[in-house]
């Protein structure tokens, strides 16, 4: 019997253009390279939406996470605090991989220690015909949605794919995702926002010159 999706209570919130989630995750610091980069996770309730988002958190989960911060506003606070930190951690290792360089020993740091705590609540199932990971007692904590997050990071940082990771072309913009592209020429985060941006920006500068 194939399990049904949860239906969602709220239209997505967060632009998924990454092709995995931990690089989805690095991108909820838009405009990072700008003079004024945009924190779009300004709050717990917004962390938790990216968990819906993202599919790690069912709406009913999401549901009982948020009734909690009313209870709980430090303790929300506090894993909003980490999420941040693995994030800021997960950028600088990527960062450090495309370039070339040693990643910082205390991004690798932190990575590892939120890889240790998601294989805590990990564990294989089997689902339609192969086996994947799936994490219990999502609801144990303010922070659960980042063991996924974590485990992906590690699987792709460990996987062949990890040389198909890019950064849009745009300067200010800077979003990660994976070029799964089929001459592996992907330029831009997405063509409807940075890619159209440049092909207008092309398109007047062309103009201007035959003038």
């Amino acid at each position: 019997m194939t399990e049904s999706k949860p239906e969602r209570r709220r239209p997505p919130k967060f632009e998924l253009i990454a092709g995995n989630v931990c690089l989805d995750f690095i991108n909820t610091l838009d405009n990072r390279t700008s003079a004024q980069p945009k924190e779009l996770l300004e709050n717990y309730y917004e962390l938790a939406r990216f968990g819906e988002d993202t599919g790690i958190l069912t709406p009913a989960q999401l549901d009982f996470l948020y009734e909690r911060v009313r209870l709980m506003p430090d303790e929300a606070e506090e894993a909003l605090r980490r999420a941040i930190n693995l994030r800021e951690a997960l950028y600088a290792i990527f960062s450090a991989v495309m370039n070339k360089q040693t990643a910082p020993q205390l991004a690798m740091d932190r990575l590892n220690a939120n890889i240790h705590k998601a294989a805590l609540h990990a564990r294989l199932v089997q689902h339609e015909g192969r086996l994947e990971w799936r994490f219990d007692d999502m609801t144990s904590a303010f922070d659960t949605m980042l063991w996924p997050i974590a485990r992906a990071a590690a699987d792709l940082l460990a996987s062949s794919d990890l040389a198909l990771v890019r950064a849009c072309s745009s300067p200010t913009c800077q979003w990660f995702f994976l070029d799964t592209s089929k001459n592996h020429h992907r330029r831009w985060c997405s063509m409807k926002s940075c890619g159209n941006r440049a092909k207008v920006r092309k398109f007047y500068a062309k103009k201007k010159v035959s003038a």
